[in-house]
């Protein structure tokens, strides 16, 4: 366990939205959809297990939105979302999370945003980029880790 130095209320928001998110992903390993392969490589430096889906990798988002309805489904294992979306918080990221959850959700998907929201919330003045939450890893290293 790591010793930690005092963090902000807000970064022990921020910290416990992404535990939350570890533990979903550890218990039903649900995928959490990034822009590109930089924020799978932060969120796995907070210490996210994984399943990733990335955006960016060639795909119109109607190729990417049905791979992702045939590959999870519209619930995960326990009936709750199928998986996370978790955009930067700028402006291109926005466009893109209302965009991916307003198509999967036409297909009935059941998709979570609270962590992103949370992030967005807690960590603006730092970062407005998943990719930029490598940068905070040592404020928001997740408890066990």
């Amino acid at each position: 366990m790591r010793l930690h130095s005092p963090r902000h209320p807000r970064h022990e928001e921020a910290a416990t939205a992404l535990h939350d998110l570890v533990a979903d992903q550890s218990d039903h390993g649900r995928p959490v959809l990034v822009e590109g392969p930089r924020d799978v490589a932060a969120l796995r430096a907070l210490g996210l297990p994984g399943p990733f889906e990335v955006v960016n990798r060639g795909w119109d988002v109607g190729r990417r939105v049905a791979h992702l309805v045939e590959t999870y489904g519209t619930r995960g294992v326990d009936g709750g979302p199928a998986l996370h979306l978790l955009m930067d918080w700028d402006r291109t990221g926005g466009r893109l999370q209302s965009t991916f959850r307003r198509r999967l959700e036409a297909f009935d998907v059941k998709v979570d945003a609270s962590t992103r929201e949370v992030l967005m919330r807690c960590l603006k003045p730092e970062t407005r980029t998943v990719e930029g939450l490598s940068g905070l890893v040592d404020v928001l290293a997740i408890d066990g880790q």
